[in-house]
């Protein structure tokens, strides 16, 4: 068999910031998984980092790490409220998700998030514009007509570049739409690279709640395999495949990437 590595691949610079901040610090709470990938957690908890899902779970005056996906003002306010010390590793781009959607709202706008509304980083930008309506339903589906014209249309950073487009040109058929909807660069290069891809089989590394992992298998032309670590690639069939690509979502850390490609290799 065949391994072709498929390029770009693995941290973004979003997640790589985040990474190292974490690795700044000792022993504080993190709101939320840092990044959606099982080693990159379990190695922050080893290193006696604990992890909750609400605020109010971290002790008064405490250091309270927010995770690459943002937090809403809300979340922000109470931590100030319980006097505690943040350090804030929300990525860029999903920050400048943020001041575009309170813009649109502070215009008056209907805004519509195009993401998954249980994912981390679209309730943070919901916080942003309460009102907001969120659109899960992708590819684009007909869509409701009890909208107040005109739209400002954002989008989580890390779904289908394509499926976030089609939305956008529906949307636009019916209502006057100002968007910055768009998935962040390093998303759109990964599944530009996957789309290219022509072998036979595709080999996705990253945990399954990772969003941008899964939108890897979802834009390739061939069937798609994904394991987030050692046990479950070894697990896996390849019979009949002559080229398989490898590549990984932008928070599969890069050791845990070349350990897969040197066990394939020797297949």
């Amino acid at each position: 068999m065949r391994v072709e590595v498929i390029n770009p691949h693995g941290f973004c610079a979003g997640v790589t910031h985040a990474i190292k901040l974490a690795l700044s610090l000792k022993g504080v709470y993190c709101l939320h998984e840092l990044v959606h990938n099982e080693i990159v957690v379990e190695g922050l908890k080893r290193r006696g980092f604990r992890f909750v899902e609400d605020i109010e779970e971290v002790p008064e005056g405490a250091t309270v790490l927010f995770s690459a996906h943002g937090v809403s003002p809300q979340v922000k306010a109470a931590a100030k409220r319980r006097n505690l010390k943040v350090v804030d590793a929300t990525c860029p781009f999903v920050e400048r998700v943020h001041r575009e959607a309170r813009a649109f709202a502070e215009k008056g706008y209907q805004v519509v998030v195009i993401g998954n509304e249980n994912h981390a980083e679209v309730k943070g930008i919901l916080g942003e514009a309460p009102n907001a309506i969120v659109h899960t339903d992708l590819p684009a589906t007909p869509t409701p007509t009890t909208y107040t014209s005109p739209l400002g249309v954002v989008s989580q950073t890390t779904m289908n570049a394509d499926d976030v487009k089609a939305k956008v040109e529906e949307l636009k058929v019916g209502y006057k739409v100002e968007t910055m909807a768009q998935v962040c660069n390093a998303t759109k290069e990964r599944q530009d690279a996957v789309k290219a891809f022509k072998g036979d089989a595709l080999l996705v590394l990253g945990s399954s709640n990772s969003s941008n992992t899964k939108r890897l298998s979802e834009v390739a032309s061939c069937p798609t395999f994904r394991a987030g670590n050692m046990e479950e690639v070894r697990s896996l069939d390849f019979s009949g495949v002559n080229t398989l690509g490898v590549t990984s979502g932008a928070s599969t850390p890069e050791e845990f990437f070349n350990e897969v490609i040197a066990y394939l290799e020797k297949l």
